[in-house]
């Protein structure tokens, strides 16, 4: 899913396309009432994380993004015959990641570690404690989730 993703974010593929693979997984054709597969799921939303912010602008994009975030939204709290979800704790919170994504316009907290200098380490530890004074835990780097690399964007 990544990979669609990354051919999206370089305009190898268009939205109609990957808007159609997104409602495909999630079976948000309108009469239908089944239940998609977990991982069907999983890859859409492993999809939507990858290339929202970018389909979402697009005027293709946007209806494609709120019908699949309604469905999601219904998927996320349905119940099986007995009263239980029918989906696991992890594909729920998968959802409630993309959605929460989504309202914080697309920003995502990155915990990727890449190799740092002692000194780096130490100026990364003492602004923790300092933020940590104020109230605030941030642990991490705020990225933009699906969004076109810089290389690409400078050049239309």
């Amino acid at each position: 899913m990544k990979f669609l993703g990354h051919l999206f974010l370089r305009q190898l593929l268009s939205a109609k396309v990957v808007g159609s693979v997104c409602r495909e997984l999630v079976l948000c054709d309108g009469g239908r009432s089944e239940m998609p597969h977990e991982l069907a799921l999983e890859c859409a939303v492993e999809l939507l994380m990858a290339i929202g912010l970018t389909l979402e602008a697009l005027p293709h994009g946007q209806p494609v993004v709120e019908e699949v975030f309604h469905r999601l939204k219904t998927i996320k709290g349905a119940q099986g015959p007995d009263g239980k979800l029918i989906y696991s704790k992890r594909i729920q919170f998968m959802i409630q990641d993309l959605q929460d994504a989504r309202s914080a316009g697309w920003s995502k907290k990155s915990f990727k570690a890449s190799a740092k200098t002692k000194e780096e380490i130490r100026l990364d530890q003492e602004r923790d404690l300092r933020q940590g004074m104020l109230g605030r835990t941030c642990s991490g780097k705020l990225v933009l989730a699906g969004r076109r690399p810089d290389f690409l964007r400078a050049n239309t």
